[in-house]
């Protein structure tokens, strides 16, 4: 990559300015040892949650609330945010940056667990926007119970879909690079599906439900 494609992608990624309450949260998560959604990608989900103009969207790990804000920012003013995670205290964490960002605690609703505990509980086609970003080895079960909570016409994003850029190596890979392949697979090739892969971040894996 040139140095000018380079210095042209910190641009966009940084393009749209992040508040203290996104600062706080993401110094949190790096405490944790935890990875966020860049600026850029959060900025994506931002614009796709307006898109889709969201009431009611489903987040696959909630961190310590970096992307729970970017997307409480592009839902409606009385959409809900619920989102599965399954640790209490990130989530607690998670809680405190939507209050400083100005949301109330009726925008969101925190579960603690394990997704694939939790999701079946949700109901179906309830949802306008499913975002994943969870165990890289569950993914295509997260795909699976996406199809089913969407609303037609609703988003799937999965976030990490280049995996720092192993996804298009040729190289011998770990499995969760492996799943990650078969996700854009699968993804690609269905018929329920029109898909789009961003590239934002460490790329945002983006589709609509037909």
């Amino acid at each position: 990559m040139t140095g000018n494609r380079q210095t042209s992608w910190a641009f966009a990624d940084a393009y749209v300015a992040e508040d203290d309450a996104l600062h706080w949260a993401r110094e949190r998560a790096c405490d944790a040892g935890l990875r966020s959604v860049t600026p850029g990608a959060g900025a994506a989900l931002r614009l796709l949650a307006a898109t889709v103009d969201a009431k009611a969207v489903a987040e696959i790990g909630t961190g310590c609330g970096v992307s729970g804000i970017h997307l409480l920012h592009g839902m409606r003013p009385d959409g809900v945010l619920t989102t599965v995670d399954p640790e209490p205290e990130h989530q607690q964490f998670a809680r405190q940056a939507f209050r400083a960002a100005g949301f109330a605690s009726n925008r969101a609703r925190f579960i603690p667990g394990r997704a694939l505990d939790v999701l079946p509980r949700l109901a179906d086609a309830g949802y306008d926007l499913v975002f994943c970003d969870g165990d890289r080895l569950e993914v295509l079960d997260y795909l699976a119970e996406s199809l089913r909570l969407l609303r037609p016409g609703g988003l799937v994003v999965f976030e990490g879909a280049l995996a720092g850029g192993r996804t298009v190596d040729s190289g011998p890979q770990p499995t969760e690079v492996l799943r990650q392949r078969e996700l854009l697979r699968a993804v690609r090739e269905s018929q329920e599906l029109v898909p789009s892969l961003l590239p934002v971040g460490d790329g945002l894996l983006c589709a609509v439900k037909r």
